[in-house]
Order: structure tokens, then sequence, then C-alpha cells
């Protein structure tokens, strides 16, 4: 069994200058050279990347011959809203080899987004594979298997050819073998690693050379980052105030960005909960030398100093640039 990670403070939440909450986790910031400028708690423990991953899972797929327009590409390495943009892209993927919603194997569920699965409902619309936020992962990998004569049905199995390449990659980019493999909330493989390989990884895909298939990636989601979230997002809120940025969430609490040169910040909160991702995502990125200015509104409830604020989240002294 792998040890329990030895999570430190990130953020507090503050109720009339009084802590309420603290959300424990870790986070590190990597160098464009891959060496640690920072590190909270225990970034070196195995973790499960969840969605955070999906960039490198869209650049093994492009490295198999994987070929969609920047939009259906950002789609392929995304956590999507269930927007309408995101359901008729994932039918354009499915399109381009024939293929049809049928053929899909994550599960279905109502759209992420809350305000559009409100909407959803009122219309009686049921749950779909479609509107589920993985979907477009899942359509990009029917499509690889189908464009190198691979089987359809099994694409799931981590010894399918599509999950063999994604894990070499992901071994290949973060410098580490992959720990343990399990089964993510969409039914694909998931692969553990360190919160510091993670960040590595993800840093070689935002650094990487032009005409690769991770530049491909990098440059579709820096183009469309409400393709890669949605219209409300904060990741895409992030993307779009950072030049050159390419970022991703996941679920549990596990958040992942980096700048063109290849400076990269990962953070997992320990209870998987997505109240101080966000803030914590930003914090992050200002000590890796991100202007605060740009940061602002995701920093928003988080002020910056060790003073507290009247409400809302407060960093950890560890995460605060001074």
């Amino acid at each position: 069994m792998e040890r329990a990670p030895r999570h430190e403070p990130l953020a507090y939440v503050m109720r009339a200058g009084m802590t309420e909450s603290v959300h424990y986790g870790s986070a590190v910031v990597l160098d464009a050279g891959g060496a640690i400028r920072h590190a909270v708690g225990d970034p070196d423990a195995i973790m499960y990347p969840r969605s955070s991953v999906k960039p490198i899972q869209a650049s093994a797929m492009v490295g198999c011959g994987l070929d969609l327009p920047a939009e259906l590409l950002a789609l392929a390495a995304s956590s999507h809203s269930g927007e309408q943009c995101h359901v008729d892209g994932v039918l354009r993927i499915l399109a381009t080899e024939g293929l049809s919603e049928d053929d899909l194997r994550n599960p279905i569920d109502y759209p992420l987004d809350t305000d559009v699965r409100r909407k959803w409902l009122a219309a009686g619309r049921p749950p779909s594979k479609l509107a589920q936020n993985c979907s477009g992962k899942h359509a990009a990998m029917l499509v690889t298997a189908r464009r190198n004569g691979w089987s359809l049905t099994d694409y799931r199995d981590p010894e399918h050819p599509v999950q063999r390449e994604i894990a070499a990659l992901l071994a290949e980019l973060s410098g580490e073998k992959i720990a343990k493999v399990a089964v993510d909330g969409c039914g694909a493989p998931l692969f553990a690693l360190s919160l510091t390989g993670l960040a590595r990884a993800i840093g070689a895909v935002a650094s990487a050379a032009d005409g690769s298939p991770q530049a491909t990636v990098a440059k579709a989601i820096r183009a469309h980052p409400v393709q890669l979230g949605g219209s409300t997002r904060p990741v895409t809120e992030l993307i779009r105030a950072v030049p050159g940025l390419i970022a991703k969430d996941g679920a549990e609490g596990v958040e992942v960005a980096a700048l063109p040169d290849g400076t990269a910040v990962a953070i997992k909160v320990a209870d998987g909960t997505n109240r101080a991702r966000d803030a914590v995502t930003a914090a992050a990125l200002a000590l890796a030398g991100v202007d605060t200015a740009a940061l602002a509104p995701i920093l928003d409830g988080a002020d910056g100093s060790d003073g507290d604020v009247t409400d809302g989240v407060r960093l950890a002294s560890a995460l605060i640039k001074r």
C-alpha cells in the first residue's frame, strides 16, 4: 500500500476574521528546466492525476495519428461543461471516422455546468454519453483506434494500444514509471504518478517544439479554452488571463498549469473538493512569476498577504508571493 501523503495547509476559509475550515494539500512549482522552485506538502507522494492528465492523453493520440481541427483537439483534452458546442463537437469528432454515440463507452450523465444542467433538465432531456464531461476524450480514443485499425469495443482496456501509448508518453514526459493503474470515473485507465512528475509532464507539453504532438495540443488549448472547459469555468478564465498558459483541472482537487517556457505548477487539495483549487493554482502561478494582476479575478477572496479577509479563502503563507 502506498504511504499516505504528508499534506500541509494550502488555504483557510475565513468567516468574520476567524478560520472556519482548512484545506490541506500539496503543491509544486517547477522552473523552466524542471527543477523544483517551490514545494508545499508532499509533492513526491504517488497520486492520481484524474482529468488534469488529459493534455498528455491527447498528445499521445496525436502521436498515433489523431488529426483534428484545433477546436476539436481542445475538446479531446477537455472535461467539458456539456454546452451545445461541446455536444456538437463530440459528434463531429466521431463523424470523422463514421462513428456514433453508440460507440462511446463513457457513462451517461447530465452536463457538468450547473446552469446548463438545469436547462437540460427543464427541457426534459435524459442523461447521455455526449453530455458527460469526458466524452471528447472518449470520442478521440475511438477515432485514434479506428485510424490505426485497432479494436474499438475494448479501447478502455489498459492493454489496448491507445492506452499503452498514453502510459508510455506519460512516463516519458514525467520522467517516472507508472506507479499504479486504476479506473477513472469515466471508465478509462488512470495512471498514478507523483505531483512533481505530473508538473514535469504538463511543462513538457507547454514547451514542446513546434510541430510535435504536444505542441499541437498546447496550441489548441490556448486557442480554444472554452472547448477545454466551458464558458464560465475558472480553468477557461485562467488560460485567457495568462498569455501562453495551458491549464487543466481535474477531479479530487487536482489542477495543473504551465507556461510556454516549461515553467509548471501542479496542486492537489487533500479533501478532494474544488473550493480552494483554483485560488491555490493561481497562487502557485504567482510563485512561478506570473503577474498577480492577471490572476486577480481567480485570487478573489485570497488577499495575497498574511492578513485575514472578512470572508472567503485566505491562502496559506507558504503559497503567498512575497
